[in-house]
């Protein structure tokens, strides 16, 4: 596809599914919609909104429910991937599209898979980044985490109780975020916070310091922007949707066996820490079986979790490619 003009950036509230989105979006054309995970917000797939908008599609990022300026509701059921799913459906409807192209990282690939599953009909293909489709857990999720911390400090477990994290994360948020941005780069080992006793460890005790900004792969001007954001809201509305997946699994009894028939991308950093220590001895092989339609799988050298801001430019070549072969 050839190039085009992008023009500017713009952002505006969605109303959809009783709450509101912020959205923001670049150039025009076929709709690919970036989801983001936690703790982000829309601006950590800025970079790839502009490659894709260049090559001539509609990019969207909207603020998940919960983070930046949308709406954060007090229940934690308002959380489930169920609400999220239809949160994005009126988006399709707002911009009148029947389908689009979904891009999900963390939490977000956990959405736009399950989007997949509830809605396919609406979802012309979806790419996602380090965290594989694996099925519905056998176990409540929250069962299983807590076993885990029995052995060592798990954040999946130490993010179930309401108002122990939200507290501690919001005291300092600018050096929570380097923290955890950094450690879960491809910069750092992130299962070395497995090192720690649950027993008495917080987050912060756990996480490693964080060299100065600017890295190489995040500016100080970047951080801000997310920083900001979250100075401003808190952690809660993100930190909801990890005291949601229990409700996500009550709700997903009937996709138990459900595969994700649209076409599929996968992409994912080579030190990530989902493939590594929470997806099991084979995750592409488990994927495979579940996503008939898997089409390409490639591994980015040396990054980690944050692979779309740690190697930009290869995640958005990549990107290009895959929707070029749609």
């Amino acid at each position: 596809m050839s190039e085009r003009t992008t023009g500017t950036v713009s952002e505006r509230f969605v109303q959809t599914n009783g709450i509101t989105l912020h959205v923001t979006e670049l150039g025009s054309g076929k709709p690919v919609v970036f989801c983001h995970g936690f703790p982000h917000t829309s601006f950590v797939w800025h970079r790839q909104l502009e490659a894709v908008a260049a090559a001539g599609y509609h990019a969207i990022a909207p603020d998940l429910r919960g983070y930046g300026r949308s709406s954060a509701p007090d229940d934690v059921s308002a959380y489930s991937n169920a609400e999220s799913v239809a949160d994005l459906l009126g988006l399709l409807d707002d911009i009148g599209a029947e389908k689009a192209v979904f891009v999900g990282l963390d939490f977000g690939a956990v959405l736009v898979w399950e989007l997949a599953l509830r809605a396919h009909e609406r979802v012309e293909a979806v790419i996602v980044c380090n965290n594989p489709y694996l099925g519905r857990a056998p176990r409540r999720p929250s069962d299983m985490w807590r076993r885990i911390a029995e052995k060592h400090f798990l954040h999946l477990h130490y993010f179930q109780e309401p108002g122990v994290a939200d507290k501690e994360l919001a005291e300092d948020p600018r050096d929570f975020l380097a923290r955890v941005y950094y450690a879960l780069s491809g910069d750092y080992h992130y299962l070395d916070v497995w090192k720690h006793p649950s027993e008495g460890t917080g987050y912060l005790d756990a996480l490693p310091k964080a060299p100065p900004l600017p890295w190489k792969w995040l500016s100080v001007d970047e951080f801000d922007i997310l920083a900001t954001e979250f100075e401003r809201t808190g952690f809660t509305g993100g930190l909801s949707w990890y005291r949601a997946l229990d409700v996500n699994w009550e709700l997903t009894e009937h996709l138990t066996d459900t595969k994700v028939e649209v076409p599929a991308f996968f992409l994912w950093g080579e030190r990530d820490c989902d493939m590594e220590g929470f997806s099991g001895p084979d995750p592409i092989g488990a994927m495979r079986t579940k996503v008939p339609d898997l089409r390409e799988v490639v591994m980015i050298p040396g990054a980690g979790h944050l692979v779309q801001m740690e190697r930009s430019d290869e995640v958005s070549k990549h990107l290009l490619e895959f929707l070029s072969a749609l």
